[in-house]
């Protein structure tokens, strides 16, 4: 009787940790998603929300933790159950990166409202931020389902949203170049698309982690990278093949 009573007091606090991290996910995508909604209206109100929002997923992290911490110590889990809590605290650790940066991109608001940029310009950050998003979105239902048949395609994915940063922040050099009243508002818009470029990668670490939970292997070190940005120069044409 006490050793089913451990066990189900066990499985309580791994269903903790799994529901800990759902919820910050969902905080973590919200975050994003309004972040760059302020940026796009200049919406003040909405990105102080964002920043102050933060909070939760710092605390959220520090709870992970200290709870799997304790779940080591005192249960000595092994071979699937210590995967998934030594998941549990990875994924925490991205998504908090995640509420980061987001929160960067919402501290960026009123300096990019100054000065109103093209459409387009912003247009591209949210076509940016929508990839990212369903990049994130993708790998906490796999997470949430234990299911790993999208993880590679989620993984090899990743450089659609390289090249998007790469194309967008081609675009932002021009702008800053062909007036330079530009500079500073672009600059702050190149610091915001590189964070959402960012936010991609932490999903694809995700994904990683979610396949070494449920197979207990790690995927191949092969990573797609297609952010060309180091090699952008205006009015320069790309190298033939890179």
């Amino acid at each position: 009787m006490q050793s089913q009573h451990t066990m189900r007091a066990y499985d309580q606090e791994l269903k903790f940790l799994a529901t800990r991290i759902g919820a910050m996910g969902g905080h973590a995508e919200r975050m994003v998603d309004e972040a760059v909604a302020a940026l796009v209206h200049s919406d003040g109100s909405l990105a102080a929300k964002v920043i102050g929002d933060d909070e939760m997923l710092d605390a959220g992290q520090r709870e992970v933790d200290d709870k799997a911490i304790v779940i080591i110590a005192k249960r000595q889990p092994m071979a699937a159950d210590l995967r998934e809590i030594i998941g549990a605290i990875r994924i925490s650790a991205d998504l908090e990166r995640i509420g980061d940066l987001g929160k960067n991109i919402a501290k960026r608001v009123g300096a990019v409202a100054r000065e109103r940029q093209p459409v387009s310009l912003f247009r591209g950050l949210q076509s940016l931020a929508e990839l990212a998003l369903t990049q994130l979105k993708e790998v906490l239902d796999a997470y949430a389902s234990r299911s790993v048949e999208k993880i590679a395609f989620v993984r090899d994915r990743d450089d659609r949203i390289d090249a998007m940063y790469t194309s967008l922040f081609r675009e932002l050099l021009t702008y800053m170049m062909e007036d330079p009243r530009n500079i500073s508002a672009c600059t702050h818009l190149l610091f915001c698309a590189k964070n959402i470029e960012r936010i991609g990668d932490h999903a694809t670490n995700i994904a990683e982690t979610v396949y070494y939970i449920v197979t207990g292997e790690q995927m191949p070190p092969e990573r797609p990278k297609d952010d060309k940005s180091h090699r952008v120069t205006v009015g320069a044409p790309e190298p033939a093949g890179q």
